[in-house]
């Protein structure tokens, strides 16, 4: 289910883009008033100068308010003035016994805790211990009457990375985020389970369950916020599902030395962390951004992981299958001559979308000269599976939807021909043409005609559902769902999409 957030989006961003003019015009008012005042450079305008400038440094974030002391405190300004491509992003630098929280992102927040972290899953909270020395110096906070346990900050978070989906975040259980300072004789937090790496906290609520959602929302978003840890990192996990585990545990153990930890099961249990890391970072779909990236790390990287996750697991079922080749002489010979041929897969759907004339594809591809195979795989299949054909192909086609993800697999310089049914175009494009690119793939889109599409068997040829789709998407998203997504089968006109096969084998042909 991949939710179609274009318009929605965009608004957002202008929204944010305003923010920061509005912000930065408030700023420059004071340095304009104090150009003014300086018409005469005595001694006097120069006192007048520094004092008005302390003024609107110590009082501007009461009427900014708090974005703008997290700038002045996280801006790049001490940087070396020659590194201008690399991005430091909120929160890059925390201090021992804070707390600190970006919620400048559109799509997920993400907060960093560093010193005594505790967790404590009966009451949903992460506490941050602040201990205080009891003494006739510290025996106050601020002016006030000290408490034994002085609650200094509270934060609230959502770790997942759909921020904007206001349906959907509704259904994420909720984290506190608590600093609290207390007497070094307080021993109601001690920990059950010590650890000594950092941990970074997210989500598999919200649309887990599909294969889009899983790498876009969590896998990549997890590659991205965890990669500089070097593995030394544990992965606690709230609403957690043994089926996710045992479907990417291949990929986690690229990612992390230590076992994932159940935040809900583990209730009875305190984990404590030197830091912690809640929420997952995510740049676009399915895409890294390599300048927000330590040692520029892009989608290239995160494919290599995935080799290094899969290859093992597939070397052996390779080796069982070349002894069941030795069985048969006769498939020996057979499988030796279609070795020089290009390997073509074609990602089947049933139900909604499927192509109707898979048969006559296939067969035309095999006239072509492509040794042609069709995977068909479903929500229990093994990655592992998926990927050995995968990777092993020179060309893969399939309609749009989620199982389109699986053109990580794919190995760069791969071809990928996606079909792209009425009314799909932005969402194909965005979701999967894009990010394919990005990875280093020869993207074919094949955006099909009217009379390819089942839909113009039920409506009238000039109906908007036809011949204006975007007017019927901009209704919303179960407009969208319902009738292209749900209701669609496609019918190729084989003459017109042989050009496309024609395309992609010569492509692969002169790249040999």
């Amino acid at each position: 289910m991949v939710h179609y957030h274009r318009y929605n989006q965009s608004r957002k961003a202008s929204e944010l883009i305003n923010k920061d003019d509005e912000s930065q015009n408030l700023v420059m008012d004071c340095s304009n008033s104090v150009y003014y005042k300086r018409s005469r450079p005595t001694l006097l305008s120069f006192l007048f100068l520094i004092t008005f400038l302390s003024f609107c440094y110590v009082l501007a974030p009461l009427f900014i308010g708090s974005s703008f002391s997290l700038f002045l405190f996280y801006s790049n300004g001490t940087e070396d003035v020659n590194d201008v491509n690399v991005i430091v992003p909120m929160c890059s630098s925390v201090s021992r016994g804070t707390i600190c929280c970006d919620r400048s992102g559109y799509r997920s927040d993400i907060c960093i805790m560093k010193g005594d972290i505790r967790t404590n899953s009966f009451s949903s909270s992460i506490f941050l211990y602040n201990s205080r020395i009891t003494n006739n110096v510290s025996s106050t906070f601020d002016g006030r009457k000290s408490e034994k346990n002085e609650e200094l900050q509270h934060e609230k978070i959502k770790p997942y990375t759909r921020k904007w989906e206001t349906s959907i975040m509704n259904t994420i259980d909720e984290l506190n985020l608590i600093s609290k300072r207390v007497n070094f004789d307080n021993t109601h937090h001690d920990c059950d389970v010590q650890h000594d790496v950092p941990a970074v906290f997210f989500s598999n609520g919200g649309y887990t369950g599909n294969v889009y959602h899983e790498f876009n929302d969590g896998i990549i978003p997890l590659y991205i916020t965890s990669q500089h840890f070097n593995k030394k990192v544990v992965f606690v996990i709230l609403e957690y599902h043994n089926w996710w585990f045992m479907k990417y545990r291949d990929i986690l153990s690229q990612l992390s030395d230590f076992p994932t930890i159940d935040f809900r099961r583990d209730y009875n249990k305190t984990h404590c962390f030197p830091e912690a890391i809640v929420g997952l970072r995510i740049h676009d779909e399915l895409s890294i951004d390599p300048a927000l990236m330590e040692g520029n790390k892009s989608i290239v990287d995160f494919r290599n992981i995935l080799d290094k996750a899969y290859r093992p697991r597939i070397r052996g079922r390779v080796e069982d299958e070349e002894r069941e080749v030795q069985e048969n002489l006769r498939e020996q010979i057979a499988s030796s001559s279609s070795l020089k041929k290009l390997k073509l897969v074609i990602l089947s759907r049933s139900g909604s979308r499927a192509i109707t004339n898979e048969f006559f594809l296939v067969k035309m591809a095999e006239n072509i000269g492509f040794q042609v195979k069709v995977l068909r795989p479903e929500s229990k299949t093994e990655l592992a599976k998926i990927y050995r054909v995968l990777i092993e192909s020179d060309v893969m086609i399939g309609v749009h939807g989620a199982a389109m993800t699986h053109f990580l697999f794919l190995k760069p310089g791969s071809v990928f021909i996606q079909v792209v049914p009425i009314g799909t175009k932005w969402a194909s494009e965005t979701y999967y043409g894009e990010p394919a690119k990005k990875l280093g793939l020869k993207y074919i889109g094949y955006e099909i005609q009217a009379r390819e599409s089942s839909l113009y068997e039920r409506y009238d040829k000039n109906d908007p559902i036809l011949i204006d789709p975007e007017s019927i998407n901009k209704k919303g998203w179960e407009y969208t769902k319902k009738i292209y997504l749900n209701s669609q089968n496609v019918t190729l006109n084989l003459r017109r999409f042989r050009k496309r096969l024609l395309q992609a084998y010569e492509y692969k042909v002169s790249h040999l």
